[in-house]
C-alpha cells in the first residue's frame, strides 16, 4: 500500500528549497497514486484491519475469527451506531484490558462531539493512529502551495487551545482528539517544517487557561504581524473569537507591545517565559496596531493588522458556514480555506482545491485512512436543515451500502467506517453527497451532521433534546396558570460568542403577571438540560454566550404557518418546525418579539461522565 513517503534524516535544517519541494511533490505523488486505484487500495486496508484484529471479541462475536474477503465481512458482520457499541466502551473504560474491539491496547478515548445519553461520545484509539492523522496533516500545505506559492517564507497566526480531560475509572485518558494531538510527541517534537511555523509557542498553546493562551497567542501574533502569511484555527467560531478577543483586549495588548513587558494577567511560568522569547519593546508597532484598532470600522481588520495574509483557514462547512458574512467582513474578501475532512471516528480527507468558494468545497476521501461505506440517503426535497436517518437498518438497508470505487455523481450518503482502531461498520452520522472525482477517487461535498438543530460551535442539539429541554423549562411557569402555545429556535451568530434563541408564544393568564426572573429561571433550565458538549462550552470553554428567550405575540406562529404556506407548504402537511435558518423567518419573528431574557448564569458542568462519578 503506498505510504506517505519520508525524507531522510540528514537533511539540513531547516529545510532547504530543493528538500522541501520534493518533499512537496513525494506527497502529491502519494495523492495521485492511492486516488488512482482506490479499491484496489481498500480492499487492503480492510484486509489489514481484519488481520491485525482477527482475534478480538467483537469481531469473532459475530462469526468472524479469522481474515476474511470483503463479502463475508458485509454479511457477517452488522452496521452499527454508538449505542450498540457502548456496552463494549463501558467496559474499556472500566479498566478490562482484554482484546475487546482491537489487538492493539486502547491508548485513550477520543470524546466526540456528539453525545450519547447527553454525555459525549467516547471513540477508543490506539498509539499508531496518531502516525495515521499525522499523515493527513502532512498532506495539506503541499497542496495549499500548488495554489499560494511562498508559504514556506513566513508563519502561521493559528489560535489553537487544547481543552480539558478526563480519566475513566480504568485509567485511561478521555479528551477531544484535537487535544491528544497537540498535547503528542507528533506536534510537541515535531522536525523543522516552515509549514508548522507558527506565531503561538507550543507552550501557550498548551497551556489550560483558556483566557491567557489567548491573550499570549494573540500577542504573540500581533509582535510578528508582518511575518504572518496565513490565519485561523480549528473552526470559524473559533477565529471570530480571536478577532473578538482583540477589539475587546487591544489596548492593553499595545501596553505590552509599547513596553515589552508582559501583562500579569498571563501567570503560567512556562507561557511567560516563552512570550518573553518573541515580545520586544516596539512602540513603533504598539502605535500601528492602536491606530488600526480604534477606528470606528473594524472592516478588513485583518489585513490592515497583518498586512501580508494570503487566506483564512477555518472550517466553513456545515453550520459553521452562519459564520461566512463575519469573516467576509473582518477579512475583505480573503479567500476562506477549508483544508480537511475529519472526527474523532476517523481522519477522512482533504481539499484538494482549497480556494474554491466555501459553498462548493470538496473533500477528497485519502483511502488509507480506513476502510469506507456509504449508506444512501433519500429526501423528498432538498429544503431539510436537519436530516433524519433511522438508528437501525433493516437487511434490505444493510445490503444497499456501497464501497469508496462505487458511489454515484450527485447521491447524497450517511458514511461508514472501519478503523485500524476497532470501529467496525460504524455509522459516523455525517451526510455527504458525491462533488465530483480526482482520479477514481469520489469527492464529497459535507452536507449535514444528521439530527442536528442547532449548533454554534462544537456542540450538536437535536430537536428530541431540544423538546425535553423546552419542557423542564416550561414547569416554572406552571404557578402562572401559562401555557407554552408553541415554540422554535435558531442559532444567532451575530453575537460573539453565539447564543441559542428560543422564541416562545405563551397563552397567558393576564391576571397573574411573571417576574422576569422567572423567565431566566427557564432560560438556564433549558441550558441545564441540554448535552455536556453544549455545557462545557457556556461554562469551560466560554464558545457559546448565554441562552436567549424571545416571548413572541400571540398569534405569531399562525403567521408562521401562513407564510410557509405561501412558500408551497402544504396546509395539511405542515408543522411548526423546531429550529429556524432561513432569514425572512427568522426576521418576522424577531419583528414580533414582546420581550426578551437571558440565561443568569452558566448551567453546571464538569469534566468526565456522569457515570464514572467524574473521576479526574
Amino acid at each position: 500500500m503506498p505510504e506517505a513517503p519520508k525524507l531522510p534524516h540528514d537533511l539540513s535544517n531547516p529545510m532547504n528549497d530543493y528538500s522541501l519541494t520534493q518533499k512537496n511533490k513525494n506527497k502529491l505523488q502519494f495523492i495521485e497514486d492511492v486516488t488512482s486505484n482506490p479499491d484496489q487500495v481498500q480492499q487492503r486496508v480492510l484486509s489489514e484491519i481484519l488481520t491485525q484484529n482477527a482475534a478480538v471479541e467483537y469481531l469473532n462475536r459475530h462469526g468472524l475469527s479469522a481474515p476474511t474477503d470483503r463479502d463475508t465481512f458485509k454479511k457477517l458482520i452488522p452496521v452499527i451506531t454508538y449505542d450498540d457499541l457502548q456496552p463494549d466502551i463501558t467496559r474499556i473504560a472500566n479498566g478490562d484490558k482484554s482484546h475487546i474491539l482491537s489487538s492493539r491496547p486502547i491508548s485513550e478515548f477520543l470524546t466526540s462531539s456528539g453525545t450519547s445519553g447527553g454525555e459525549r461520545k467516547l471513540m477508543p484509539t490506539t498509539e499508531d493512529e496518531l502516525e495515521r492523522r499525522s499523515l493527513l496533516y502532512s498532506l495539506l500545505m503541499p497542496v495549499m502551495s500548488q495554489f499560494v506559492p511562498g508559504l514556506d517564507k513566513g508563519k502561521g497566526m493559528y489560535f489553537l487551545f487544547i481543552k480539558s480531560e478526563s480519566k475513566t475509572p480504568g485509567g485511561l485518558v478521555a479528551r477531544p482528539v484535537l487535544t491528544s494531538y497537540y498535547k503528542s510527541s507528533h506536534f510537541k517534537q515535531r522536525p523543522y517544517d516552515p509549514y508548522t511555523n507558527y506565531t503561538s509557542p507550543n507552550e501557550t498553546i498548551l497551556c489550560p487557561d483558556s483566557y491567557q493562551s489567548m491573550y499570549s497567542q494573540m500577542l504573540c501574533g500581533l509582535c510578528l504581524n508582518k511575518e504572518v502569511l496565513r490565519v485561523g484555527a480549528v473552526f470559524a467560531s473559533g477565529f471570530i473569537r480571536a478577532i473578538r478577543f482583540l477589539e475587546k483586549n487591544w489596548s492593553d495588548l499595545c501596553h505590552d507591545i509599547r513596553t515589552g513587558v508582559l501583562n500579569p494577567v498571563v501567570t503560567d511560568p512556562s507561557v511567560r517565559e516563552a512570550v518573553m522569547r518573541v515580545l520586544k519593546p516596539d512602540p513603533k508597532l504598539a502605535d500601528f496596531i492602536e491606530f488600526e484598532c480604534s477606528k470606528k470600522s473594524w472592516q478588513g481588520i485583518i489585513t490592515r493588522v497583518w498586512p501580508n495574509t494570503k487566506y483564512i483557514d477555518v472550517i466553513v462547512t456545515g453550520t459553521m458556514s452562519q459564520y461566512i458574512p463575519t469573516l467576509d467582513y473582518y477579512g475583505n474578501g480573503l479567500p476562506l480555506v477549508c483544508t480537511m475532512y475529519a472526527s474523532s471516528e476517523c481522519y477522512f480527507g482533504v481539499n484538494l482545491n482549497p480556494l474554491c468558494k466555501p459553498s462548493e468545497v470538496s473533500y477528497t476521501l485519502i483511502p488509507t485512512m480506513g476502510y469506507f461505506e456509504f449508506l444512501p440517503v433519500h429526501r423528498n426535497n432538498g429544503v431539510t436543515s436537519s436530516i433524519s436517518v433511522p438508528k437501525s437498518l433493516n437487511e434490505k438497508e444493510q445490503q444497499e451500502l456501497v464501497d469508496l470505487a462505487d458511489v454515484k455523481l450527485g447521491q447524497e450518503y450517511e458514511l461508514v467506517v472501519t478503523t485500524y482502531a476497532g470501529l467496525y461498520r460504524y455509522r459516523v452520522g455525517d451526510v455527504l453527497r458525491v462533488a465530483g472525482f480526482k482520479n477514481k477517487a469520489p469527492q464529497f461535498n459535507f452536507i449535514c451532521r444528521k439530527n442536528v438543530a442547532l449548533s454554534i460551535d462544537s456542540d450538536k442539539t437535536d430537536e428530541v433534546e431540544l423538546h425535553k429541554a423546552v419542557e423542564n423549562a416550561v414547569t416554572h411557569l406552571m404557578p402562572f396558570d401559562v401555557t407554552l402555545t408553541e415554540y422554535t429556535s435558531f442559532a444567532d451568530t451575530t453575537t460573539i460568542p453565539g447564543h441559542y434563541v428560543i422564541f416562545w408564544e405563551l397563552s397567558l393568564n393576564e391576571a397573574t403577571p411573571i417576574p422576569p426572573s422567572v423567565f431566566e429561571d427557564c432560560c438556564l433550565a433549558i441550558e441545564e438540560s441540554l448535552n455536556s458538549v453544549y455545557r462545557q462550552g457556556r461554562a469551560s470553554d466560554k464558545s457559546i454566550g448565554p441562552l436567549e428567550i424571545k416571548i413572541v405575540e400571540n398569534g405569531t406562529f399562525d403567521k408562521l404557518m401562513d407564510y410557509a404556506i405561501s412558500l408551497g407548504a402544504s396546509i395539511n402537511q405542515y408543522k411548526t418546525p423546531r429550529c429556524v435558518k432561513f432569514a425572512p423567518i427568522v426576521e418576522l419573528l424577531n419583528s414580533r418579539v414582546v420581550s426578551n431574557y437571558f440565561s443568569p448564569k452558566c448551567p453546571k458542568w464538569v469534566p468526565g461522565h456522569k457515570q464514572w462519578g467524574n473521576v479526574n
